[in-house]
């Protein structure tokens, strides 16, 4: 019977492959986009422009491309992985030399009218990078710590390329990511504890070589009153809009701090803000459960799929969503410090969103072709 599958899905018609996309997930995917559809509509007054409308221009573009990288052989994308690490790792490079200055710091790519952040993309590309290398390894090959000198390497690139730019959070999110691949691989929590110590005790030196404004934020962070109208007033105004939201809001185009413009960068970092005092605690709880789901449906894919490629993919995909939504969300509480970390598909955003979509897309090729044999001479 096993086999009888397996070479049906060596062989799967593309209106096989269409049938076996999950359309529950894509349905999940399409009411996040459309709770931000209706926040980036509030943001602006009770209009469609300027970001809502090419908020659901780009959703459109990024369902489209997510449901054709579905249609794409796991096993093709195992082969180009490091081909595919290797372009993002080159985005980077090309950033650093030509990148688009803005807010102090050089993150994005002209498109000729899109700006792509490539640090965003090169998450997706470094999970895939390293669920190549591990894919095939036996529990004892992992705990050869020379086995982990590759991976650690080529996570090791691209965090000190987004770092130079500088991009803190971005470089943190994409270790952590990096991080839950190696652990789902099967590295020992042991190791991860020492590489927690090593952090905390060079944390005093790492502090020093900060920038002056990535200082500021941490400075903010612990007494957001000590300037109240200058790099404080960002997390006040968020923390006075979450709270006068109430139990069920005071509706949707009624927010207060929102609409009087009191709350800053509301239609990118701050949207969850507005959304919390627009449709309350209730509003906010549920839009951060329907996160939630999307999450526990990647890791279930990861669960579901019979190999171990396919299993780490959907790992660090499910696991970079889930940080995207905790650091958001988080940050406008005031629980970490203020950092430039959008809320996916809610925020208005192109980079995020499209990154977002890519690596939803892997996730439905995983879930697509998840009983697939990936032969020997597959190897990345």
């Amino acid at each position: 019977m096993m086999e009888r599958r397996l070479a049906r899905e060596r062989g799967m018609s593309l209106t096989e492959k269409l049938a076996a996309v999950s359309w529950p997930f894509v349905a999940l995917l399409c009411a996040l986009a459309a709770v931000g559809y209706a926040m980036l509509y509030s943001a602006a007054g009770g209009a469609a422009e300027p970001w809502a409308f090419r908020h659901g221009l780009r959703f459109g573009f990024g369902l489209l491309l997510l449901i054709g990288i579905a249609l794409i052989d796991i096993r093709l994308i195992l082969r180009l992985a490091w081909v595919l690490y290797a372009v993002g790792v080159g985005l980077l490079v090309l950033v650093a030399l030509h990148g688009e200055v803005g807010k102090g710091a050089q993150r994005w790519l002209d498109l000729g009218g899109f700006q792509l952040q490539p640090s965003e993309l090169m998450k997706i590309l470094l999970v895939i990078a390293l669920a190549a290398w591990f894919h095939r390894a036996s529990l004892e090959r992992v705990g050869n710590p020379l086995f982990l000198i590759p991976p650690l390497v080529a996570t090791a690139i691209p965090v000190v390329l987004v770092l130079r730019q500088p991009n803190l959070g971005t470089a943190l999110i994409t270790l952590m990511v990096a991080g839950s691949v190696f652990f789902a691989a099967g590295v020992r929590w042991w190791k991860f504890a020492l590489v927690l110590a090593a952090v905390a005790i060079a944390a005093p030196v790492a502090y020093e070589s900060l920038h002056d404004y990535q200082r500021q934020r941490i400075l903010t962070f612990l007494d957001p009153w000590s300037d109240p109208l200058g790099s404080g007033y960002h997390i006040i105004q968020s923390k006075i809009a979450l709270g006068s939201g109430g139990l069920f809001g005071r509706g949707w185009l009624q927010g207060t701090q929102g609409q009087l413009n009191f709350l800053p960068e509301k239609q990118t970092d701050f949207i969850f803000t507005m959304l919390a005092e627009e449709w309350g605690f209730v509003g906010a709880v549920s839009v951060m459960l329907l996160n939630l789901t999307v999450v526990l449906y990647g890791l279930a894919i990861a669960l579901g799929c019979r190999h171990q490629f396919g299993r780490l993919v959907a790992t660090g995909i499910s696991v970079n969503f889930f940080l995207y939504m905790f650091v958001n969300i988080a940050m406008v509480m005031g629980m970490i410090p203020v950092g430039g970390v959008p809320l996916p598909l809610i925020s208005h955003g192109g980079s995020a969103m499209l990154t977002v979509l890519i690596g939803f897309g892997v996730l439905m090729s995983v879930h697509v072709h998840r009983a697939v044999e990936i032969e020997a001479g597959e190897d990345a």
